[in-house]
């Protein structure tokens, strides 16, 4: 009998094809960063488009999504960037070691070139500062 048995191929293929749906999703952060922890509720996702990000790493240095910029090249490449995509909502990504006014200065610098739909990127289970436990946090499908 001369025929080639495809069996094992598909389930090794099959495998590989799980292997990469599984990791796909873990690769979209890209730059590590320690998020400061809040109570606050995930921002709604209104388009397939993925999100534009601009992080401030621990040393305080610029990144638009994995690609270092420096302060005055920030804002005229996201202008670029922005003129070819749909949505006009910009994430923004802090090291919680960073001082608040770095932050300020970023935001301040895309609110002024007319970025004005700017979200803040923080990770859950930070204090509620309504006298519940700290780290509670209701999604909003829990009501």
């Amino acid at each position: 009998m001369a025929d080639i048995n495809v069996t094992p191929l598909v389930d090794v293929i099959m495998c590989i094809l799980i292997i990469f749906m599984v990791g796909a999703p873990l690769m979209t952060v890209g730059v590590p960063v320690e998020l400061p922890r809040t109570a606050a509720n995930a921002l709604p996702v209104e388009d397939r488009e993925e999100p534009l990000t601009v992080t401030i790493t621990g040393e305080g240095g610029l990144m638009i999504q994995l690609t270092d910029v420096a302060d005055a090249e920030l804002v005229p490449r996201l202008q670029a960037i922005s003129a070819e995509r749909t949505s006009d909502r910009i994430f923004l990504r802090a090291d919680g070691v960073n001082q608040w006014n770095r932050v300020a200065e970023v935001m301040g610098a895309l609110n002024r070139a007319g970025f004005n739909n700017i979200g803040l990127v923080t990770d859950l289970g930070g204090p509620t500062f309504d006298g519940s436990a700290a780290g509670a946090f209701v999604t909003p499908s829990d009501g």
